[in-house]
């Protein structure tokens, strides 16, 4: 053994060191002190600590701190103040192509995400979905469009990604959307004994435990462990798995559906293919839409209408909120939405 990174390796494959252990340079002082007192609160009803000892040795406890009061990889990806500056390889970087081929220089659409995981999966998600089609789905024309491939099915692959990826790879995610498919490439290749055929099937092992324990928590949507690829399976068929042991990646690559076949709520797009504002959609804008219609409608009916998740409705709802464009009248129960125009 001639490297940390062969010993960790080796330690991490029998099961005695996981790579969200890893300690940091970053003291306790990068806590993101909101965003944590926020999790207490709402997950175990406890208050911020008073001292800096006690919160040093509470974040101990709960596996986010080493022994010498450093933030290991698991309390800088989930609740430091700039996960980036720390580890900046831990990232997310998307790029929207046009045609099917990755271009040296031509792109449509880039962004690169950075943040604790929360933040890189609401990017990384919006990202996708603003470059979707909206079709009729055999509503009316005054409806909003739904995205041509269900939001779901991008929610569980990439919480697969950000949770189950390789971290003693210092590599980003990337995500590539094209005219004919998305491609999420993560890091490392599946751990274990492993295959495609079992991760199909729902089975599962967990690399990072310390990450998957938090996100089960609700700081993502979670469902389940090994639910992640069936569930997304089941939302759509046309999903494929590589996992290339020898590039050390796993890629997830969703394939779309020929715009001709499309009924799009835009008809402009079918002759302008390389337009990449043309079949995209603001997702606030038709939140608020809707609630121009139908101010009263819950988030069981607006996740409905709009072909996404209730925790995409519930996350933009909140950003309406900070934002002062809604305002709820009345009760959770009884009450309806206010449009602030």
């Amino acid at each position: 053994m001639n490297s940390k990174e062969e010993l960790r390796r080796l330690f991490q494959f029998t099961h005695q060191f996981h790579a969200d252990e890893l300690p940091t340079k970053a003291g306790i002082d990068k806590l993101d002190k909101l965003r944590f007192r926020d999790f207490l609160r709402d997950v175990y009803k406890q208050e911020y600590p008073d001292s800096t000892s006690e919160l040093t040795r509470l974040l101990q406890n709960m596996n986010l701190a080493t022994h010498d009061g450093r933030l290991n990889l698991a309390g800088v990806l989930l609740f430091a103040e700039q996960p980036e500056w720390i580890v900046p390889q831990f990232v997310v970087k998307a790029i929207r192509y046009p045609g099917n081929k990755i271009h040296a220089t031509d792109y449509l659409d880039t962004e690169d995400f950075a943040g604790p995981l929360p933040k890189l999966f609401e990017g990384a998600l919006a990202f996708v979905m603003r470059n979707l089609h909206k079709v009729q789905a055999g509503r009316g024309v005054n409806a909003p469009g739904v995205p041509e491939i269900p939001e779901a099915v991008f929610e569980e692959l990439l919480v697969n990604a950000l949770m189950h990826r390789d971290y003693l790879v210092s590599a980003p995610i990337r995500l590539f959307v094209f005219d004919d498919r998305i491609e999420i490439i993560s890091p490392g290749h599946l751990p274990d004994n492993l295959t495609v055929e079992k991760i199909r099937a729902g089975n599962s092992n967990i690399r990072n435990p310390i990450l998957v324990s938090y996100v089960a928590k609700g700081l993502l949507p979670y469902h389940g462990l090994g639910s992640g690829i069936k569930r997304a399976l089941e939302k759509w068929e046309d999903i494929d798995f590589v996992d290339d042991h020898e590039g050390c990646l796993f890629t997830a690559t969703v394939y779309r559906k020929p715009v001709e076949e499309l009924e799009l709520v835009e008809k402009h797009v079918l002759t302008d293919q390389r337009s990449d504002l043309s079949g995209r959609s603001d997702p606030i804008n038709d939140l608020l839409n809707v609630l121009r219609f139908d101010p009263s409608a819950g988030y069981t009916a607006l996740a409905e209408r709009l072909g996404v998740s209730e925790a995409t409705v519930k996350r933009n709802i909140q950003k309406l909120k900070r934002q002062n464009r809604i305002r709820r009248i009345g009760s959770k129960k009884t009450g309806h939405w206010k449009v602030i125009e």
